[in-house]
Formats: structure tokens, C-alpha cells, sequence
């Protein structure tokens, strides 16, 4: 297993696990199913104050650096570091033609894409785990950016595969697709995909079933009728911009989507329904049910004790735009499996 690395740190290892280190971590959604996984955090990287707040609040031990990946400098940052076994990054979401303002191929998001293959060349971890939106793989715009990182990992010896998988086939109640590059050291690709194990459907991954509890809490009488509508798993939570106004479910097709729930998509709630709340899709969106922060969360697999810090538009951007825990925890499975085998 990976040793302890830096100074001071030794506490945060346990016996027969795995270290970790996360660029662009956010609100810890990739971080707390890797830990769950097995695997405990060497350092987590994030350009962003207020997810670094999150970081802390939730985990004081781990060792978190408010810093941009672009000016990482593992040999100052990681000072006295040793075998990593995994590197795993979360990193911000490529745009797609039809929404980039930067020309293709030379967008701030690819160049983090390709600094991470290259930071993987210099420290070697024993796997690489980065995870983004279909459009990575899938687009031709970044054919070029895809193949000057794989260049990178194969020069350096490594084995790696490109998946498209859907959170909701590993737990979690959202159809949330994703393109997730994962690279190995020592080989062993094929063993890491056939322990990627989905998760049979389960009766209560439903929007319904997973926030009918707080649906109710200050009395709401309709929100068992709710719940019963409410029968099937939700359309992509999208975080959005950090740079615009504030938050909502997602686009126009997002929208439409919730409202066959009987929610509005397009605001928050500060609070759950009360007690004499009237919901009436058909009297319009005044009579249609808002989500919480804490229900998105919920929605994204969060545990109910996972706090985010900051204002409600900022809590819901770090929960839109996290990995969901459960998603991570079976990526994190199926390497730990592989690498412990290894």
C-alpha cells in the first residue's frame, strides 16, 4: 500500500488501505466514495474557497489545498511523498461546441485534462481515475486533446481504458451519465472493468422514495400522494455556470422533465413544503413543488451528515456539479479490487 507521505500525516492512515490524492475535489463527492472505498486522501486539491470550507467542515483531518491545479507543484506541494495509488480527478466539465466561448481544442478545461496526464507522468501513481461528461469521449472537437493525454500515459507504461456509464446503473436515483478514463501502472484494465460491478435496480431508488421522508417533515399531508407520482429516478442535476445567476435543475429539457414529478425546475426552496402548501401542477408552477439544496444532495447520494458551506446558490453549485458517492464508491471498488490483486 502506499506509505505515508508528507509530514505530520501519519494519523490519517489506517492498516491495509490505500492512499489517494484528488485534483479539482469540489464538495468531496469522488473523495467520500473513495474513502468509503478504501482509500484515504493524501491531499485534495480545489481552486474554489468556499469547496474547500466544504472539505474541512465535513473532514478536518484531510489535507486540503485551495490552490489552481495550473500552478500545482507536486514537489513543494507533496514535499516528502512517496507511491500514490491513485490520482483521481473530478475535473471541471468540457463545453460542448455549441456552448464553448473558447475556440475548440484550447479551452481552459482541456488544458486541466491534459495537466493531470501529465502530473500522473511525474508522480506515477499506481492508477490514474478521471471522470467527466460523455461529450470527452464522444465529440470529435476534443479527438486531439484525448490523444495527446493517452500518448502521455502510454509513453509512461501505462494500460488504460475509456468507459460511458450511467450513475443511476451504480446507485444512484439520476439518470447522470459520465466518460471515465481510468489508467494502471502495473496492467490489469481488464480485471478493473470486470470488477465494475452495477447495481441491480432497487424498489426505492425512485425520486419519490428518496425524499418523501423530508417531503413531510413540517407536516406537508400530500407528500405520500407526491411520492406515489414521483415514481422513477430524476433527470441530470446540472450545477451550472459559477459565473451566472442562480440555480435551477437544469435546462429546458430538464425542466420539463421535473415537472412531470410536479416540481419546478427552475428555482430552489430555502425550505421543505409546509404544512398548508396547496400542490396543484395543473394551477401552474406556483402550485408545483421546489427542491431543497439538501434534497439535490440527497438525490446525488449524499449522506444526510455531508454538509455544504456558503449561500444557498453556492451550496447548490458544489452539489449539481459533484461526483455522485455512490458512483465513486464503485469506481473506487473496482480499483482497490484490481490493485490489491496486483
Amino acid at each position: 500500500m502506499g506509505a505515508e507521505l508528507g509530514s505530520g500525516m501519519g494519523n490519517l492512515f489506517r492498516t491495509g488501505r490505500l492512499t489517494s490524492i484528488e485534483l479539482c475535489a469540489g464538495a468531496g463527492g469522488l473523495a467520500l466514495g473513495l474513502e468509503q472505498a478504501g482509500f484515504d486522501s493524501v491531499l485534495l486539491l480545489d481552486n474554489r474557497d468556499v469547496a474547500c470550507a466544504t472539505l474541512r467542515a465535513n473532514r478536518p483531518d484531510w489535507n486540503v489545498l485551495h490552490k489552481d491545479l495550473l500552478r500545482f507543484e507536486p514537489r513543494l506541494d507533496l514535499a516528502g511523498h512517496r507511491e500514490i495509488d491513485v490520482l483521481a480527478a473530478g475535473l471541471p466539465r468540457v463545453k460542448s461546441a455549441a456552448t464553448a466561448s473558447r475556440p475548440r481544442g484550447s479551452s481552459w478545461e482541456l488544458e486541466l485534462f491534459e495537466t493531470t496526464a501529465r502530473l500522473t507522468v511525474e508522480l506515477r501513481p499506481r492508477a490514474l481515475l478521471i471522470e467527466n461528461v460523455p461529450d470527452l469521449l464522444k465529440r470529435d472537437e476534443y479527438a486531439s486533446s484525448r490523444a495527446r493525454v493517452t500518448k502521455h500515459l502510454e509513453d509512461a507504461g501505462y494500460e488504460y481504458c475509456w468507459l460511458l456509464v450511467d450513475a443511476c446503473d451504480f446507485g444512484v436515483p439520476q439518470h447522470r451519465e459520465y466518460a471515465v478514463l481510468v489508467a494502471l501502472r502495473d496492467g490489469g484494465i481488464d480485471t478493473f472493468t470486470a470488477n465494475l460491478h452495477p447495481v441491480p435496480p432497487a424498489p426505492g431508488l425512485t425520486v419519490g422514495a428518496v425524499l418523501r421522508g423530508s417531503m413531510g417533515a413540517r407536516g406537508w399531508p400530500q407528500a405520500a400522494e407526491w411520492a406515489a407520482k414521483a415514481d422513477g429516478i430524476s433527470p441530470t442535476i446540472v450545477g451550472g455556470s459559477w459565473d451566472r445567476g442562480g440555480g435551477d435543475l437544469g435546462p429546458q429539457g430538464s425542466v420539463r422533465a421535473w415537472a412531470k414529478f410536479g416540481v419546478n425546475g427552475r428555482a430552489l426552496a430555502d425550505d421543505v413544503p409546509s404544512a398548508d402548501f396547496d400542490w396543484d401542477p395543473t394551477k401552474g408552477v406556483g402550485h408545483m413543488l421546489k427542491l431543497t439544496v439538501d434534497q439535490v444532495a440527497a438525490l446525488q447520494g449524499f449522506p444526510p451528515s455531508w454538509t455544504f458551506e456558503g449561500r444557498k446558490t453556492a451550496r447548490y453549485r458544489q452539489v449539481g456539479n459533484a461526483t455522485p458517492p455512490p458512483f465513486a464508491h464503485a469506481l473506487g471498488v473496482a480499483l482497490r479490487t484490481t490493485l490489491s490483486a496486483g
